[in-house]
């Protein structure tokens, strides 16, 4: 109650701040203080109820809806606070939270700056605003009580001490599609419980808990990078509309610089971390898959990365007194890096791509579905309205015509390359919500020309003068670092680069560090801030290099590893030393010794079952080495302990395998009321398998049993007569994975030796490292320059 109190005492504040600043912006007197006040105010309850919130999960009051959807009480600390903003609700939450935080800063920062503070000010509140109506009570409210409408809770996160309780006889189900047992909390039954004495806390022990693939170290870091970028990114889409409030246009750029700067370098490096963690958890071998919910943030990404080159230009063009070149652009660009941020929010949370992303959000319903194309639309007309209304009004320099061969109009056609791109990933991307998929490829073969033009720009612009240049002066500059790039090239040719579109880009990606190192050599006893560009520059030569050996030159083999018997694969001799349980038991580690010559490691790469939906998960273990990493995904686990004649299965809910001449499908388990009722009550029940089994085109039913809660625990076999066949269940856990045993009904099997076999690919990827030392020297640039521009905005104001 008290966390959905705050968020709309939280409202109603930044209403009155939106009013006072519009007021202060029409030129009334006393009321800057009052809408300044107004935000702090409505920030403040923006804490509180953050604060509620992460108490409700740490504390594990799963009265609340989102509380129990995303956590549970056996996670970690780290991992537990993370549920935070596990959800739609949380996400947002969060968002808001960072955008208020950097609201603090930015009144700071615009307060002693001439008079930005209205204009920019309105414009991000009225960016809180909308996040606050997004969390409201009416649309994705993290403080909905779990009763407040029907919510089916599976009957192992009850409390046994009620279950025999009348008040809930009423309010058991099953699951017809996979015979689970749910308590459904309703209404009529908080009030039946509270009449009682019970309280829902009380009767609901345990938390559904937080996505399994989500259950990793990056999940702590990631995410709120991410909503770190996000909320910076309203900040120059703040001064845009600050300038067209004032029909002024030169100074923005140098007050909103910074701010992107710091945008880019927090989105672009969240961006890469996520792209590290599906590397080290997903087990597809590979950091980027152009996913459609990863590409819905690298695409405003991309156009801010434009805007920053863009307004190099404008800044640099702004020394004779004129607006500078290229001011619409930039507007523009500003304008659209937020937009897209939006876009890229209704893409993953409307429940679009649910189909098409491992990991989207499920569909909001039809209300937030409504108010995110508001969001989007409200801020699309605020920005290009304004933008229309005051098109006559600017007026940028022009492009000398000499200036062929010039620095800005390299650093234009390079923002022109990046949005090419960006609209290439945007249709991509956006194809799902017409009902057509696009294949990885598409984006491969687009992507990779622009690359090469992007690293050929990267090292040409900074190798030439501002202005205008001779044709013999240009070659002159360029000609050491061509010269040196084309003799790494032969030698990189040589070592075995050989695909031609892959020759180029590395000649480009050469010629882009060789040529901004230069340029650094240049500088190095000047300020080191100014090595900003000329750094990110390299880590983008060095990011290119690492996905031409990843991406071309990765070699991977599928093998199956029988225990203790050393096996030679892609040069490596890999034998199965067995598995081991971690993680209390949950998880199972298979350990691999992989040897190279002298050079020995141990590679322990997990399989479990989630018990969020009965699925497996798989875990690759990685090996980093300086120019390789040796990369062992699981795939699966088996251990021939069957008598002879008998074959063992292993078989997931809902699955269907072959083994043999049979199809077997595992339906789900079997369970009546009366069992339901003696399992409830503790006494002993049993549960059956009911399997399908099709031989010849004809369909056969069979139903091994499991008996527990007796002295011991027994299974039942089930035969199939017109068959010969015998079924045994031989283990059954709570995921939803059964074992069976078939065997002839006319012969009595001997047990013979066990054999355990793992499967596994292992792939060996050639200098991934380049890659993220790339992102490492790329965040590094940004950094550098965000401080050079930083120390020019304070320069501005004395």
């Amino acid at each position: 109650m008290w966390g959905s109190i705050f968020l709309t005492v939280a409202l109603l504040g930044s209403v009155f701040s939106l009013i006072m600043y519009f007021l202060t912006i029409k030129g009334y007197e006393n009321t800057l203080k009052p809408a300044r006040l107004g935000f702090y105010f409505s920030a403040v309850f923006v804490f509180l109820a953050a604060s509620v919130l992460m108490n409700a999960i740490i504390t594990h009051q799963y009265q609340y809806r989102y509380v129990f959807n995303y956590s549970s009480d056996d996670l970690p600390l780290g991992l537990l606070l993370s549920t935070f903003y596990a959800g739609q609700e949380g996400s947002f939450m969060i968002w808001l939270l960072f955008t208020v935080v950097i609201g603090f800063v930015l009144i700071r920062y615009t307060a002693r700056r001439e008079d930005l503070e209205p204009r920019v000010m309105f414009v991000f509140t009225l960016a809180v605003f909308f996040l606050l109506v997004m969390v409201s009570p009416l649309l994705k409210n993290p403080f909905l009580y779990i009763w407040a409408s029907p919510t089916f809770v599976e009957i192992d996160k009850i409390n046994p001490a009620y279950l025999s309780n009348g008040l809930l006889q009423n309010f058991i189900f099953q699951s017809s599609s996979n015979n689970q047992t749910f308590i459904k909390i309703t209404p009529e039954l908080y009030g039946a419980l509270k009449g009682a004495g019970i309280s829902i806390n009380d009767l609901i022990l345990h938390g559904r808990g937080l996505n399994p693939l989500l259950q990793n170290f990056w999940m702590q870091i990631h995410p709120p990078l991410l909503f770190v970028g996000f909320a910076l990114s309203t900040v120059p889409f703040a001064f845009a509309l600050a300038s067209l409030i004032k029909n002024d246009y030169k100074k923005w750029v140098t007050h909103a610089f910074p701010w992107t700067l710091a945008a880019m370098m927090v989105l672009g490096l969240a961006i890469m971390l996520g792209g590290y963690w599906s590397y080290g958890v997903l087990g597809w071998g590979g950091y980027w898959g152009w996913d459609p919910v990863e590409n819905s943030s690298l695409i405003p990404w991309i156009v801010g990365v434009a805007l920053v080159h863009t307004m190099v230009v404008q800044r640099q063009t702004q020394k004779d007194g004129s607006l500078g070149r290229f001011a619409k652009t930039n507007l523009v660009l500003a304008i659209l890096t937020f937009i897209l941020v939006l876009y890229s929010t209704f893409l993953t949370r409307s429940g679009i791509l649910g189909d098409s992303s491992v990991h989207s959000f499920v569909a909001p319903g039809m209300i937030v579905y409504f108010f995110l194309i508001v969001f989007i639309v409200t801020f699309l007309i605020l920005g290009f309205g304004a933008l229309v209304w005051r098109w006559k009004d600017i007026e940028s320099a022009p492009m000398d015509d000499e200036a062929l061969f010039s620095r800005e109009l390299a650093l234009f056609t390079g923002a022109v390359v990046l949005l090419a791109s960006a609209l290439i990933i945007f249709v991509g991307t956006s194809a799902p919500i017409f009902g057509v998929s696009v294949e990885t490829r598409f984006y491969d073969q687009m992507n990779l020309p622009i690359a090469i033009i992007m690293g050929l720009l990267n090292g040409l612009s900074v190798l030439i003068r501002w202005r205008y240049n001779k044709g013999r002066e240009v070659l002159k500059s360029l000609s050491p670092s061509l010269i040196i790039s084309f003799l790494i090239t032969v030698l990189l040719i040589v070592a075995g680069i050989t695909d031609l579109m892959f020759i180029l880009l590395t000649f480009s990606s050469v010629f882009t560090i060789i040529s901004n190192f230069e340029v650094i050599l240049k500088i190095r006893r000047k300020n080191i801030t100014r090595w900003g560009a000329y750094l990110s520059h390299i880590g983008v030569g060095l990011f290119f290099l690492g996905v031409i050996t990843t991406g071309g030159y990765s070699v991977q083999k599928d093998v199956d590893l029988i225990k203790n018997r050393p096996a030679s694969v892609l040069g490596y001799d890999l034998t199965f030393l067995g598995y081991r349980t971690i993680d209390n038991g949950k998880k199972y580690a298979f350990d691999v010794l992989v040897k190279d010559g002298k050079d020995s490691l141990l590679l322990s790469p997990v399989m479990y079952f989630s018990q969020l939906d009965g699925s497996l998960m798989r875990e690759p273990d990685i090996k980093n080495r300086i120019t390789r990493d040796i990369y062992l995904s699981p795939l699966s686990y088996s251990s021939d302990n069957s008598p002879n004649g008998a074959d063992e299965l292993g078989i997931s809910k809902g699955e269907t395998k072959r083994i043999g001449d049979y199809e077997i499908s595992f339906l789900g388990f079997v369970r009546d009321e009366n069992q339901m009722k003696l399992m409830m009550a503790g006494k002993p029940f049993e549960v059956g398998a009911e399997l399908n089994v099709v031989y010849n085109g004809k369909t056969y039913r069979a139903v091994p049993k499991y008996i527990s809660g007796g002295e011991h625990d027994e299974y039942l076999d089930a035969e199939i007569p017109e068959l010969n066949l015998r079924i045994e269940m031989t283990k059954l856990d709570a995921a939803g994975h059964i074992h069976l045993l078939l065997s002839k009904l006319d012969e009595k099997p001997a047990r013979t030796n066990s054999q355990e076999i793992f499967s596994a690919e292992i792939s060996v990827k050639p200098f991934v490292n380049l890659l993220w030392l790339g992102v490492i020297v790329i965040t590094l640039g940004f950094l550098f320059a965000m401080l050079m521009r930083l120390k020019e905005t304070r320069i501005s104001v004395q």
